[in-house]
């Protein structure tokens, strides 16, 4: 048995090759959220620079459907029912932007995760050998 490493050396081995591991996979998953933090900033950005226009935009339809109804109703009744079409359009989005965000799952670094996984399953089978 000669040149064949004690199970001292084995267990210190074991665990410095475990803590390696550990290491890299948490290094996975900090640069994974680093990458999914700034794809979320583009794109927060993005969507409100869009808001922005869009209620510009909202102001300007509104005023067209205000004109349109004028023409057959006095002024200020046009306005209101425009008003009231534009708050029922808004209760409406807001209820289902409410309900896409309860069904939105929490960011985590799923890739880091699945290798997390995936090195305890190799372990486990490595043990059971």
């Amino acid at each position: 048995m000669a040149g064949e490493p004690s199970v001292g050396e084995l267990v210190k081995q074991a665990s410095e090759q475990l803590s390696d591991l550990v290491k890299t996979e948490m290094r996975t998953a900090q640069a994974e959220m680093m990458q999914k933090g700034k794809r979320a900033g583009k794109g927060g950005g993005m969507l409100g620079a869009a808001a922005a226009v869009g209620y510009v935009g909202l102001i300007g339809v509104w005023a067209t459907v205000a004109a349109a109804l004028a023409v057959a109703l006095d002024v200020w009744a046009a306005v209101l029912i425009a008003t009231v079409l534009f708050l029922i359009l808004a209760g409406v989005l807001a209820v289902l932007g409410r309900a896409q965000l309860k069904r939105a799952v929490p960011p985590k670094p799923e890739r880091a995760i699945d290798g997390v996984r995936s090195d305890v399953h190799e372990i486990k089978e490595r043990v059971h050998r």
